[in-house]
């Protein structure tokens, strides 16, 4: 079986995983099957006049009643269907074939093509549709195949600029003059990478066409342009619009059908679009390329998937933009073990940990092989079950404690409120085990601070507010993110020695994100190094200090040192002051 083959397997092994697309792709093929099947489904011949039929309501033979002429409704929807969908595909298939490649290329090789290009894009856009779509079935007499041609025409314009914005944004990343480098043509080129960094976009895209298609050919239809001898669910909503006030059934059944069946594209759109799109910003990542950055995995991992507080396997951060700011990171990190994710700003440490929390900004997409955590397998869960995880099996500590904690409330309703909402407290437990845990992080008078305001309180104090709240819940898994920053050097080395302990004596595992190698040293068992987005070196701590693989490394714990050396030079000056 091809590397193709096995992801299209895997991509429809997460799409089942996704209740609402399973929804709605068993409309939409419920919908389908009715259309090919209707010969052999329909009870009645949809055009057969039955005058004791007319406007009957739902009996026995006829499950939906009839309409105002005496044909049966249900035997009409189901040959109704097969023209809907007929029609939506022909549409789709025109705008796909006239919008892409045009758009995939202007995007990709600019210059003339693209100026030529998006005129004649404009241009198909400022014809009013309608007006157009009339003469053309009054030239070919009411000829539904050319009207879903000319609707997918007009529909073009729509694909060309998704594509063509889509290259533009990959055309400049390195893995495309890879291939160049490597001897690709710009077919070459256009076929195997840029047109894949279009999928998803173009299956939201089509989504819409596809409804939009249907919406303008049933508005048609109820208009009159069409062959009368083909049911189709248009005219039976004009049929239904005249009967209405006497016979509201007539209209109900097509209208219903039109909006379900709408629905359900822009849900399985939706869905898909979503797992396909992980690839639009990175080479296939079933070739491993060598010559295409990010395509490999970078990071050791050290304990087994069911072993491990928390597993990642080849972490890949996007964002919109056609940044990549992640690229193949993998890292792992045991019950009760300490490890330090160090790095520069911009190195992709933070992001690395927000796409293990499924916190990412909207703007940024992330895909990885597997993300495990506390033995389980959760990068295909529903982002319900994953934010179910927080404040349960996962606790975080955001860096900047003041700015983390809400204003406008106390510190007592900021630590309750999620305790009663994850565990199912009740207001007065919550509060007791709120204030156990402000006396376990070291703050005195806890019943003061409850009802205290963040403004009323210290850096220091919120941030051991802030670690209180995320170690409320007794999780498995502690992630810290440049848990010091923001503080003084005595309360750095408070928090550290409190992270310390708790971590100690709860088991947990602890991540720390941090840019200070001095952090790493005072806690951490292994340490990941990354730069760019990418892990350059990992190990226990004890080796990385005595023997750095990596220069960049060896940069970072001499940045350390020296601001260790200089914190320690100014404390003894003030102190010889102070003696003074």
């Amino acid at each position: 079986m091809t590397a193709t083959a096995h992801a299209d397997r895997g991509l429809w092994r997460r799409y089942l995983r996704r209740p609402v697309g399973v929804l709605a792709l068993a409309v939409l093929l419920l919908v389908v099957l009715a259309g090919l099947l209707a010969p052999l489904l329909a009870p009645h011949d949809p055009n057969h006049v039955d005058f004791t039929l007319a406007q009957a309501p739902p009996g026995p033979g006829h499950l939906m009643g009839g309409d105002s002429t005496g044909r049966d409704i249900f035997s009409r929807l189901l040959f109704g269907a097969r023209t809907t969908v007929y029609g939506a595909a022909v549409a789709c298939l025109t705008g796909i074939a006239l919008g892409v490649p045009s758009g995939v290329a202007a995007g990709y090789l600019g210059g003339r093509v693209d100026r030529i290009s998006s005129w004649l894009s404009d241009a198909v856009q400022s014809v009013p549709g309608m007006v157009v779509l009339l003469i053309v079935a009054a030239g070919t007499g009411s000829n539904f195949t050319v009207l879903m041609v000319t609707i997918g025409v007009f529909m073009a314009p729509g694909y060309y600029r998704i594509s063509r914005s889509r290259a533009l944004a990959v055309r400049k990343e390195p893995y495309i003059d890879a291939a160049r480098v490597a001897g690709l043509t710009d077919v070459q080129v256009l076929r195997s990478h840029v047109l894949r960094a279009v999928r998803a976009p173009i299956i939201i895209q089509t989504a819409l066409t596809a409804g939009i298609a249907m919406g303008m050919q049933t508005g048609l239809q109820f208009l009159g342009v069409g062959a009368a001898s083909t049911p189709s669910w248009g005219q039976m909503m004009n049929d239904g619009f005249r009967t209405m006030l006497n016979h509201p059934l007539i209209l109900l059944w097509p209208s219903a059908a039109l909006g379900l069946t709408i629905a359900a594209l822009a849900f399985a759109g939706s869905t898909l679009a979503d797992l396909v799109s992980v690839r639009t910003d990175e080479p296939q990542r079933a070739r491993r390329d060598p010559a295409e950055p990010g395509s490999r995995s970078t990071g050791e991992l050290v304990h087994a998937p069911e072993d491990a507080a928390l597993r990642i396997e080849n972490l890949r951060v996007s964002y919109r933009d056609g940044r990549q700011v992640v690229r193949g990171v993998s890292l792992d990190v045991a019950p009760g073990e300490v490890l330090g994710i160090v790095g520069e700003s911009g190195s992709g440490k933070s992001q690395t940990v927000f796409s293990a929390l499924d916190l990412l900004p909207a703007a940024a997409h992330s895909v990885a092989d597997a993300i495990w955590i506390g033995g389980r397998e959760v990068s295909g869960l529903p982002r319900a079950k994953r934010h179910a995880l927080l404040g349960a099996e996962i606790g975080y500590v955001p860096q900047e404690p003041m700015s983390n904690l809400d204003p406008c409330y106390t510190i007592g309703y900021q630590l309750v409120e999620p305790l009663r909402a994850v565990h199912g407290l009740s207001r007065a437990q919550a509060r007791e085990r709120a204030r156990e845990i402000l006396q376990r992080v070291g703050l005195a008078d806890p019943e003061r601070l409850l009802a205290s305001y963040p403004h009323q309180i210290s850096g220091g104090m919120a941030q051991r507010v802030l670690i209180a709240g995320a170690v409320a819940g007794h999780p498995g898994l502690l992630i810290a993110d440049e848990p010091t920053t923001a503080l003084d050097v005595t309360v750095q080395a408070e928090v550290l020695e409190l992270l310390r302990e708790l971590q100690a004596e709860r088991g947990m595992a602890l991540v720390i994100v941090t840019h200070n190698f001095g952090v790493v040293a005072d806690i951490c068992n292994r340490v990941a190094v990354m730069k760019n987005g990418e892990i350059i070196e990992t190990g226990p701590v004890d080796r990385i200090f005595a023997n750095p693989a990596d220069p960049y490394t060896t940069e970072l714990i001499q940045a350390s040192q020296e601001t260790t050396e200089t914190r320690t030079e100014l404390d003894e000056a003030q102190d010889r002051k102070a003696h003074a």
